[in-house]
């Protein structure tokens, strides 16, 4: 069948690259009309030949959605992994970070701008095999390999071909994620991860469709499914932007959602918001409404909540909810003091009162400390 102008652009395009980006995928479906939906997230994009979705990585080529950028990243990097954030996984150990481009949500206040909405295939200059980036990961002992700096799951195929190849080596697979992804496609993704950081927005249906371009409740529904369906840790970050999600009856109601339907064990992080991308006419968020959002979500019944992208070594560090010892002391991303021990069954608890603390811990933590080490694959 011959391609019309669009598709030979989009192929001409990803010839800069490599014709190997190009691969099918499996969810969409053939509309009456001719178009094909996407059905990888909830925006269900209906594509005309030669069309990308939102995302920009998905498009129709000879009536078929397929990923363009498979096996290109936009730069690989070693990251601390409490730099996702994650601060009850593996503590202090290091972590091989990399992402692509494009993203399926249209977050007016994107932090990573200037990758996750990238259209330019010079972004993606850097290619890596999932078996090089396994084995890099275990030859720099990284512990874990993170999907991050754009959303993951809109490359699916990739991050899920890494992830089965990092697991061959023992290395773990963390997700850094908004969660907007359907049902059939979720349940795959997340089979190969172990840890996720998943933002929670807002908690408000409005703040969503008008600063996202999304919605909430498949963000909520991706949340149950991993709290009920999996055994992925998981953590939430949720960016504090004054004026827009920053309300104290907000983040009551979400804080009381989060411990009623995912339970008091999941950690919180309440992040700065800096002007950026389309939202440069908001100030950036005092520390005290984070530290206040914390005290909220303590109130609520969340046994460990988190201020981020500030300097506040308590609103870092991590406490016993029983009797409240410093646990884990943080300065940034470097760790202070550490005051769990694992339990005949392998648990991490207190060492003053024997409490339990919920993550994934070993006796020790890491010593990577706040290095950030570029790598070129």
């Amino acid at each position: 069948m011959a391609m019309n102008k669009n598709e030979q652009q989009i192929l001409a395009e990803t010839d800069e690259l490599d014709q190997s980006s190009i691969v099918p995928t499996r969810y969409w479906h053939t509309l009456d009309d001719g178009r094909a939906q996407c059905d990888l997230c909830p925006r269900f994009c209906k594509l005309k030949p030669g069309q990308r979705g939102l995302c920009f990585v998905r498009a129709n080529v000879d009536g078929k959605i397929v990923l363009t950028t498979y096996g290109r990243s936009s730069g690989f990097c070693i990251d601390p992994i409490e730099k996702k954030p994650l601060n009850h996984f593996l503590p202090g150990t290091p972590v091989l970070s990399f992402g692509t481009a494009g993203c399926n949500l249209a977050c007016k206040f994107c932090q990573n701008w200037d990758i996750s909405k990238s259209r330019e295939f010079d972004t993606l200059a850097a290619a890596a095999t999932a078996e090089t980036i396994a084995r890099t990961a275990a030859q720099t002992n990284c512990r874990s390999v993170a999907y991050t700096y754009n959303d993951p799951v809109i490359f699916h195929e990739y991050a899920i071909d890494v992830a089965a190849a990092c697991h061959e080596k023992n290395i773990k697979n963390v997700a850094v994620t908004a969660g907007y992804i359907c049902a059939q496609p979720r349940r795959e993704f997340f089979a190969q991860m172990d840890a996720a950081n998943v933002d929670l927005k807002a908690f408000n249906e409005d703040f969503y469709y008008h600063l996202t371009g999304g919605h909430l409740q498949p963000v909520l529904d991706t949340l149950r499914y991993l709290k009920h369906e999996t055994s992925v840790w998981f953590e939430l970050t949720t960016l504090i932007i004054p004026g827009k999600n920053d309300s104290a009856d907000e983040i009551t109601a979400m804080t009381q959602w989060v411990v009623k339907e995912l339970g008091p064990d999941v950690p919180m992080h309440f992040t700065a918001f800096h002007p950026d991308y389309k939202m440069r006419d908001i100030p950036p968020t005092p520390s005290a409404t984070l530290t206040l959002a914390c005290k909220i979500a303590l109130d609520n019944g969340v046994r460990y909540a988190y201020t981020g992208n500030v300097h506040d070594r308590s609103g870092e560090s991590t406490y016993c909810h029983q009797c409240g010892q410093r646990l884990i002391g943080r300065d940034w991303y470097e760790l202070s003091e550490w005051h769990l021990v694992l339990n005949e069954q392998g648990k991490a608890v207190c060492d003053q009162c024997g409490t339990a603390c919920a993550g994934v811990f070993e006796a020790l933590p890491g010593q990577w400390g706040d290095k950030r080490q570029p790598l070129v694959l």
